[in-house]
């Protein structure tokens, strides 16, 4: 931690700007480039969907040598009736290594883990990331914005260390153990705004959910990550929150963004706050 604290002080105002390389940090979960390795466990009902996709990304490979992910990722969303395999591939490969499987009245079910579902601590890299996000919030540091749709940041704060811009604001879907706690709404009660500028596998069309259902569903709001990204009106409120946040800066610690080309939103966002941002790291 010794580099962290050469760049904050408790009296300068800090934002923390997360991209994939972050999530690949703290819990091994792929970034654009490997993202397409096919690593995820499929019941039965999954395996046609995959194969259709492994299919797909075998033959674009043939016809696009060396081709990036994100250009494959346009072609499937611009093709009719693939967007949705593709998207939902994106949700379960962020999602997998929090997908928990238990057998009940001789069934066998699925969910991802909830924010604050201890089994979280189960997935290598839970704690270490804990550890350094509660560090760098002994300085001031005024949010957490982040690219990606993985909950990574939410499993290591917690329901009580952030809010996704409104403070006591109620997420949708069950509470953790034990079951008595499922009538009661799961709220974000935390001072620190986490904003998803891309969407969550927790997004849907009802607001945030207290666990990552889009994981299993593949039905969550999220942008893919293209060279033209088409932005929904559900991030919109996200876009606004993350300007303010950057305003309030002084500084800027990038953690895992690559600053790619296509990200040209992202130029934008930071070229409009440049002039009230001291320093960027």
């Amino acid at each position: 931690m010794s580099l962290i604290s050469d760049w904050t002080n408790k009296e300068e105002k800090i934002c923390l700007f997360c991209g994939a390389g972050f999530s690949k940090w703290a819990v091994g979960l792929p970034t654009a480039r490997d993202l397409f390795d096919f690593k995820i466990k499929i019941n039965k009902r999954e395996t046609k969907k995959l194969a259709l996709l492994v299919d797909a990304k075998k033959n674009w490979n043939l016809q696009h040598p060396g081709g990036q992910a994100e250009e494959f990722i346009d072609f499937m969303i611009n093709s009719e009736k693939k967007e949705d395999l593709v998207t939902w591939y994106i949700e379960r490969r962020l999602a997998d290594p929090f997908i928990w499987e238990e057998n009940r009245a001789f069934r066998q079910y699925r969910h991802v883990l909830m924010i604050d579902e201890n089994r979280k601590y189960s997935v290598n890299g839970i704690r270490k990331t804990k550890n350094f996000l509660n560090f760098l919030s002994g300085s001031a540091l005024t949010g957490i914005i982040t690219t990606n749709y993985d909950m990574v940041i939410e499993y290591a704060l917690g329901t009580k260390g952030f809010n996704y811009g409104q403070k006591y604001q109620p997420l949708h879907g069950r509470g953790p153990y034990p079951v008595s706690t499922f009538q009661k709404p799961v709220i974000v009660s935390g001072n620190l705004p986490l904003v998803k500028l891309h969407g969550s596998i927790s997004l849907t069309e009802h607001g945030y959910c207290s666990d990552g259902r889009g994981g299993i569903t593949g039905k969550a709001l999220i942008i893919p990550p293209t060279r033209n990204k088409h932005f929904r009106d559900q991030v919109a409120f996200e876009w606004d929150l993350a300007r303010e946040i950057i305003q309030k800066s002084e500084r800027i610690i990038f953690f895992g963004f690559a600053f790619n080309p296509y990200d040209q939103d992202i130029n934008e966002l930071l070229a409009v706050s440049k002039d009230t941002i001291k320093k960027i790291r």
